[in-house]
C-alpha cells in the first residue's frame, strides 16, 4: 500500500516537474554536444576541410543536390493522408506544395509540434476546422517514428544476424528502444480505440508505416550516397546502422533536427570506422545542407509563392503585376547589358579588356570562344530582348533556351558558384516575366528603329575604319588608333562575315517576332455604318466613313454593331479619325476593346481630334492629351446679313447677283455632266498637285454621289465653285467636306459659299454649323503650359510660311459664333513628337497609293484653301 502511494507520489510530482525536467534534460545534452563539438573542432584542419568540398565537381554537387530533394519527397505521404482525412476537396498538386513547405519547415524545427500544427492549419483551414486538422495531425503524429522503428529492427539484424557495423554493439539498448516503437503503436491503436487513436483504419496504418520507412530509408540511403561521392575508403553498409543509432539518439535529445547531437555521435562513430573528421565534417555539412537547407530554401519559396498568392488576390493581383513588371525590366536590361558586353567584347576585344569598367563588369554576362560567337550570340540576345522588351509572347521560349545555352557554355568554361547563383536568379526572374508578356507580335516605334539603327550603323563605321587602317597599301601619318588594329586582314574578314552573319540572324529573328499581323479592322461595309448612323447618329467625320480608304473596326454587343471606329496605322500607331461614333453608352467599352487588341499587336492608339470630355474619358485609360487647336461653329438661328457687321458680306451678295451669280443645292444622283464640269473645277483649284489631306475627302466620284452638293453659277450657267455637304446624321450641326473653286472664279466666291450654306442649313433645321477646325490656335498660350505646346504656338506665330495658321483662324472668326477646343490623345509614356511627325506623314500622305489604311484629312485640305479664303477676305475688303 505503501509503495502504491509512493508510486503515486512520485508520478504527480514527475507530472509537475516534467517542463523543468525536459529542459534540464536538453541542456544537458546540449552541455555534452558543445564539449564534444569542442574536442573535435579542435582536431579539424581548415585546409583540410576546404580541400574535401572543393574536391567535387559541380556535376556532383548537381547530383548530391538533386538526391538531396528526392529523399525528402516521402514525406509528403503524410500530407496527402491528412488531406483524405479532412473534408475538404484538395488538388494533388495543392497538397504536394502544401506538404513540402510543412515537412521541410519542421525538418529544420523538429518532428510536428505547434509549427506543423500551425503550417497546416494554414493550408488546409478551407475545407475543416481547426479541431479537425489538430485531430488529423494528432493521428499522423504517431507515425513519423514508425519508419525509424522498422530501421532500428533492420540494424539490429544487420549488427547481431549479419555482423555488418558489429562495432556499434555497444548501443543495441537504444536500437531495441527504438525498435519497440512502431509494434507498441500498433498495439495501442487496436487495443485502446478511443480519443487519438480511434478511427485509424489497418490500411492508413499500414500506408503511414511505409511513407515513414521510405522517409527514414530515403535520407539514409542519400547518407550512404555522398559517402560514395566523397570516396570515403570504408564499407558503406556499416554506416547504415551507426546512422539509425544516431537519429534514435537525435530524436531522445528533443533537439530540433537531431542539431548537434546526431552530428555528434555520427562524428564519434565515423571516426570509429577509420574516417577522418575532415572528411567526416564534410560529409556531415553536405548532409546537412542538401536533405535540411536546400529543400527547406525551397519550402520557403513555396511558402511565399503560396502568401503572394493569397495576398495577390485580397489586393486585385496589383503584388504579382509589380513583381512581374520588376522582373520584366530587370531581364530585358539584363538582356541588353549582355548584348552590348558581348558585341563590345566581340567587336572591340583590345579596348574592351582594357577598360577598368568594362572589366569589373564582364565576370556578370556570358564567356564564348572567340571574336564571332561573341557578336554571333550578341545579335541573337539583342533580337530577343527586343522581343522580351516589346512583350511579346513567342519571345519567351527562345530566350529562355538562349539563355540555358549561354549559362551552360559560359559555366563549362569558367565555373563559380557566384556566377551560378546569379544565372539562377536570372532564369527565375525569366519565369516570372512571362506574365508579363501578352503581346502576340512585335512592332517596331521610332525610337527602336533608332537605337538598333545607331547601333547597327556604329557597327558598320567601325568595320569599315577598321579596313582602312589595316590595309597594307595604306600608309598613315598618325598612329592607329589600337580599338581599329586586327591581327590580320583575314581576322577583320572573318568577323566582318561574322556580322553580316549576325545581322542576317537578327532580321530572321525580327521577322519572326513580328508575324503574323492580325486585322484589326475590315474594310467599307456600307450597309453596317449607315445601320449604326440611322440607330445612333454620326459626328463631324462619320461620313469620310463612305470614301472607302480608311479601316473600319465595329465593337459588338450581343452581335449587334453599337459603335465604329475609323482608323490608318502608320508605323507602331493606329490612328483614329475623331471620335467613335455610335451608342454613347458604348463608348467606353469599345475603346478599352480596341485597345486590348492593339496591345496585342504591339500598337497603340492615337486619337486625332477629339473633343474633351472624350479626352478626360481616355485619360481614364492610360491616355496623355494636348490640345490641337479649336473648332469653330456658327449659329445659323442667329446668322443674318443685316446691320452694319455684314456690311461687307451683305455688299460681296449683292454684288453676286446683279452679276448673274446664282446658287444651287444639288442632290444626288448626279448627271454624268454634273461631274465631268466639277471635275474640271478640282482639277483647276489642284493646279497639278496630287490630292492630300488627312480628315476631308477627296474628288471620288462615288463618294461624292452620297451627299448634296452646294454650287455657284456664273451668268451663263456654268459651275465656278462648289463645297460637298458632310451629313452628320443628326439636326444638331452639318458640315462641308471639299471646297473648290475654278481659277477664274471672281474673288470673294467661297464667301458667296458660305453665307448661302449658312442659309441654307438654317433652312434644313440646323442649329450649327460646323465650320471646320483651327489647327494650333490657342494652343500653348500660358506661360505654365507643357514644353510640346508652346513649340506648337512659336509653330502657330511663325509658321505662316508653311501654313497659314493664323490667316485660317482670322477668316473663319468672321463668322464663327463660338470655339470648341479639340486634342490628340495618345497612350503615356509614348513620344508626343514621333507622334506628331507620324500624323504629319498621314496628313502628306498621297492619295495615288489608295491604300485601304490611307486616311485623308482635313487639316492639309484646310491648308490649301486658307490661302485662297485669305485672298478672297482681302478682296471684299
Amino acid at each position: 500500500m505503501n509503495m502504491k502511494k509512493a508510486a503515486k507520489a512520485t508520478f504527480k510530482w514527475l507530472k509537475a516537474h516534467m517542463t523543468q525536467i525536459k529542459v534540464l534534460f536538453i541542456l544537458s545534452v546540449l552541455v555534452f554536444v558543445v564539449i564534444e563539438l569542442g574536442r573535435i573542432g579542435r582536431e579539424l584542419s581548415g585546409a583540410e576541410i576546404q580541400a574535401s568540398l572543393t574536391s567535387q565537381s559541380p556535376w556532383s554537387l548537381l547530383a548530391m543536390a538533386a538526391l538531396g530533394l528526392l529523399a525528402v519527397t516521402p514525406m509528403l505521404n503524410y500530407d496527402f493522408t491528412i488531406a483524405q482525412m479532412l473534408p475538404g476537396d484538395f488538388k494533388p498538386s495543392y497538397v504536394a506544395r502544401s506538404g513540402w513547405v510543412v515537412n521541410t519547415f519542421t525538418n529544420i524545427a523538429g518532428f510536428g509540434g505547434f509549427l506543423g500544427a500551425s503550417l497546416r492549419a494554414n493550408f488546409y483551414h478551407k475545407g475543416a476546422t481547426n479541431k479537425e486538422i489538430l485531430v488529423a495531425i494528432s493521428k499522423i503524429a504517431l507515425f513519423l517514428l514508425a519508419g525509424l522503428s522498422l530501421w532500428s529492427m533492420i540494424a539490429l539484424v544487420m549488427i547481431f544476424g549479419l555482423g555488418i557495423g558489429k562495432m556499434f554493439t555497444d548501443y543495441w539498448v537504444w536500437l531495441i528502444g527504438g525498435a519497440a516503437y512502431f509494434p507498441l503503436v500498433m498495439l495501442v491503436t487496436h487495443v485502446a480505440d478511443k480519443g487519438i487513436f480511434a478511427g485509424i483504419p489497418l490500411r492508413r496504418q499500414l500506408r503511414l508505416a511505409l511513407g515513414s520507412f521510405l522517409e527514414w530509408g530515403g535520407c539514409a540511403l542519400f547518407f550512404l550516397a555522398i559517402g560514395a561521392f566523397l570516396r570515403v575508403p570504408i564499407a558503406l553498409s556499416h554506416v547504415l546502422p551507426l546512422f539509425m543509432v544516431a537519429n534514435v539518439l537525435g530524436v531522445i535529445s528533443m533537439v530540433p533536427g537531431g542539431l548537434g547531437s546526431f552530428d555528434v555521435f555520427m562524428l564519434l562513430g565515423l571516426s570509429q570506422l577509420g574516417v577522418n573528421n575532415n572528411v567526416a565534417a564534410v560529409w556531415l555539412l553536405f548532409y546537412r545542407l542538401f536533405y535540411y537547407v536546400i529543400p527547406f530554401v525551397l519550402g520557403i519559396a513555396l511558402f511565399l509563392h503560396d502568401a503572394g498568392e493569397r495576398l495577390n488576390r485580397q489586393l486585385d493581383g496589383l503584388p504579382l503585376q509589380l513583381v512581374q513588371k520588376v522582373a520584366h525590366k530587370v531581364l530585358v536590361a539584363f538582356l541588353y547589358f549582355s548584348a552590348i558586353m558581348l558585341l563590345l567584347r566581340g567587336v572591340v576585344p583590345v579596348s574592351a579588356m582594357a577598360n577598368h569598367v568594362f572589366v569589373r563588369l564582364y565576370p556578370f554576362t556570358f564567356l564564348f570562344l572567340s571574336r564571332v560567337t561573341n557578336i554571333l550570340m550578341a545579335f541573337i540576345i539583342f533580337g530577343f530582348a527586343r522581343g522580351i522588351a516589346g512583350k511579346v509572347k513567342k519571345a519567351f521560349w527562345p530566350t529562355l533556351m538562349v539563355l540555358v545555352v549561354a549559362f551552360v557554355g559560359s559555366l563549362t568554361r569558367d565555373f563559380s558558384l557566384r556566377f551560378v547563383v546569379f544565372l539562377l536568379v536570372i532564369l527565375l526572374t525569366a519565369v516570372l516575366a512571362r506574365g508579363e508578356l501578352t503581346r502576340d507580335r512585335l512592332d517596331f516605334p521610332w525610337g527602336s528603329r533608332l537605337i538598333d539603327g545607331g547601333i547597327f550603323g556604329l557597327t558598320a563605321l567601325f568595320y569599315a575604319l577598321a579596313l582602312f587602317y589595316n590595309l597594307p597599301t595604306i600608309h598613315h601619318r598618325h598612329p592607329v588608333p589600337v580599338a581599329f588594329l586586327f591581327p590580320s586582314e583575314r581576322m577583320w574578314f572573318t568577323t566582318f562575315v561574322g556580322v553580316l552573319v549576325a545581322a542576317l540572324t537578327l532580321s530572321i529573328i525580327y521577322r519572326y517576332l513580328s508575324t503574323p499581323r492580325a486585322p484589326l479592322g475590315e474594310a467599307l461595309n456600307a450597309s453596317r455604318v449607315k445601320a449604326v448612323l440611322a440607330k445612333w447618329g454620326g459626328n463631324e467625320i462619320s461620313h469620310l466613313a463612305f470614301l472607302g480608304d480608311k479601316r473600319v473596326r465595329f465593337f459588338q454587343v450581343d452581335g449587334e454593331d453599337r459603335v465604329f471606329f475609323l482608323f490608318r496605322k502608320k508605323t507602331d500607331k493606329i490612328v483614329i479619325l475623331g471620335e467613335p461614333i455610335g451608342d454613347p453608352e458604348q463608348i467606353g467599352p469599345a475603346i478599352a476593346d480596341f485597345m486590348a487588341a492593339a496591345d496585342k499587336e504591339d500598337l497603340s492608339l492615337v486619337f486625332y481630334e477629339v473633343s474633351e470630355a472624350l479626352t478626360m474619358l481616355l485619360h481614364e485609360y492610360g491616355f496623355d492629351f494636348m490640345k490641337f487647336g479649336e473648332e469653330g461653329y456658327v449659329d445659323v438661328t442667329q446668322f443674318t446679313l443685316a446691320g452694319t457687321k455684314r456690311k461687307g458680306e451683305r455688299a460681296l451678295m449683292h454684288k453676286f447677283e446683279r452679276e448673274g451669280y446664282t446658287y444651287d443645292w444639288l442632290k444626288p444622283p448626279f448627271a454624268d455632266a454634273t461631274f465631268d464640269a466639277l471635275k474640271q473645277i478640282s482639277d483647276s483649284w489642284l493646279a497639278g498637285r496630287p490630292e492630300k489631306g488627312f480628315s476631308l475627302g477627296y474628288f471620288d466620284r462615288d463618294y461624292l454621289n452620297t451627299a448634296p452638293i452646294a454650287v455657284i453659277k456664273d451668268p451663263e450657267g456654268k459651275i465656278v465653285a462648289f463645297a460637298s455637304a458632310m451629313p452628320m446624321a443628326t439636326q444638331e450641326a452639318t458640315s462641308i467636306d471639299l471646297m473648290r473653286h475654278s481659277e477664274d472664279a471672281p474673288s470673294g466666291i467661297m464667301d458667296a459659299v458660305f453665307v448661302n450654306l449658312f442659309q441654307q442649313a438654317s433652312a434644313d433645321g440646323y442649329h450649327y454649323f460646323n465650320m471646320g477646325m483651327a489647327p494650333l490656335a490657342n494652343v500653348g498660350t500660358s506661360s505654365y503650359s507643357f514644353f510640346e505646346e508652346k513649340i506648337a504656338h512659336l509653330v502657330y506665330e511663325y509658321g505662316y510660311r508653311f501654313y497659314g495658321f493664323q490667316g485660317l483662324r482670322s477668316y473663319k472668326n468672321k463668322y464663327v459664333t463660338k470655339w470648341v477646343p479639340k486634342y490628340v490623345a495618345y497612350r503615356k509614356r509614348n513620344s508626343l513628337l514621333f507622334t506628331l511627325l507620324q500624323i504629319l506623314l498621314l496628313v502628306n500622305q498621297r492619295v495615288e497609293k489608295r491604300e485601304p489604311f490611307v486616311l485623308h484629312g482635313r487639316l492639309a485640305r484646310l491648308g490649301r484653301a486658307v490661302v485662297f479664303l485669305s485672298r478672297n477676305e482681302r478682296n471684299t475688303q
